[in-house]
């Protein structure tokens, strides 16, 4: 053989050798690779203490595009890994839009199963007993939760409640204080819905036992005659009773003169009508009383023709079992709690007590202070 083909084979025989050695050299590189890959992607992301870093991810936004944006926001390491991770080995689920908190570091696992599940950031609002249902969309809206008119509009529509009342022109009475927790952007229907919803679920499970409880022993609370009477009658103590204990009291009353035929003489039905008239200004004048509105209820007897607020529980409890009393008035003693009277006489000496006096009293007081300080001497 000669020289130049012994140098042939010989080459030949090396070959198989230099193919393998650049095999092991690659699959020692890709190897590399995935752990670098791995370590860098299962390792929290560093983040100087406990910072804290907001991404809002707009509706409609890719995968891609949500991925991208963390990345640049200092959330995750590098967003072709995560997408990689996302697609192979998660099956590419959805992410949510939404307002996101990241509090420290964070491995890429971690922060993609945070937007799968959609744990967006919350922000809590909460709606006080006795607001109107104008009153609720203003505050809601000043609060950063939607526009104060999709807000009335929702609100003005009674469809979710109609099973429950019938009659309802709006959602009066039924927007259930409490403290909530919406995520930024969620629309006006749907919190709307929400207040709705947990009026229905206080109602079945604390209002409607005790409906029953009353009816097995054969208590009926006077003319009552339905869920939207008795919502109405719970808006009027939510408005007369500042204390929690005295409302069982206060719905006494105002039961007992339903049963009567006498008239309510509730001020806060005014108020409400002057409210809805856009003519209330903080103040209620004797000329008010004679108001020629159906929620005058001291020109007509019987109930307003709906609520005139949101009841808190502890209202609608009273209204759906008053106390067992024969109280017909109550005066206020100016400090959130009442007297209460069985008849005329014993009222008219609790306003002359409590009213006439009080005030008279109150007023020689502050004259006498005033005058007594240096500045009433000069």
């Amino acid at each position: 053989m000669s020289s130049a083909g012994a140098g042939r084979a010989k080459r030949r025989r090396h070959w198989p050798w230099a193919v393998a050695a650049l095999c092991l050299i690659a699959l020692l590189a890709i190897a590399a690779a995935a752990l670098w890959a791995q370590d860098h992607f299962f390792t929290a992301y560093p983040v100087a203490g406990a910072e804290t870093r907001r991404v809002t991810i707009t509706p409609g936004s890719s995968a891609g595009q949500i991925l991208r944006q963390l990345e640049e926001s200092d959330v995750l390491a590098d967003a072709r890994l995560a997408r990689l991770y996302l697609v192979y080995r998660l099956g590419d689920p959805p992410l949510h839009a939404g307002e996101y908190a990241f509090e420290g570091s964070a491995t890429g696992p971690e922060v993609l199963a945070k937007l799968i599940a959609g744990r967006v950031l919350t922000h809590k609002v909460t709606i006080i007993e006795g607001l109107t249902l104008e009153e609720t969309a203003e505050h809601l809206a000043s609060s950063g939760f939607g526009d104060r008119q999709a807000f009335l509009d929702a609100m003005r529509t009674p469809a979710l409640i109609f099973d429950l009342d019938p009659a309802a022109d709006d959602l009066e009475g039924y927007l259930f204080p409490d403290t909530y927790a919406f995520a930024r952007g969620t629309g006006e229907e749907e919190i709307v819905a929400t207040l709705v919803r947990t009026f229905r679920q206080r109602w079945e499970e604390d209002v409607e036992p005790l409906l029953e409880e009353q009816r097995s022993r054969g208590i009926r609370v006077g003319p009552l005659v339905g869920s939207r009477e008795l919502v109405i009658l719970a808006s009027i103590v939510e408005k007369e009773a500042g204390d929690t204990a005295e409302r069982p009291l206060v719905a006494a009353v105002y039961a007992n003169r339903l049963t009567r035929g006498i008239a309510l003489y509730a001020d806060p039905t005014i108020i409400f009508a002057l409210k809805r008239s856009g003519n209330w200004d903080g103040n209620l004048r004797r000329a008010d009383l004679q108001l020629d509105s159906p929620y005058n209820t001291y020109r007509y007897p019987g109930l307003p023709p709906g609520p005139i607020a949101s009841p808190g529980l502890a209202s609608l409890l009273a209204a759906a079992a008053p106390a067992d009393e024969p109280f017909l008035y109550f005066v206020s003693r100016n400090d959130g709690t009442h007297v209460f009277a069985r008849t005329l006489t014993e009222h008219n000496r609790n306003v002359q007590r409590w009213q006439r006096r009080y005030w008279r009293e109150r007023w020689a007081e502050e004259r006498k202070a005033k005058a007594a300080s240096p500045r009433g001497q000069d």
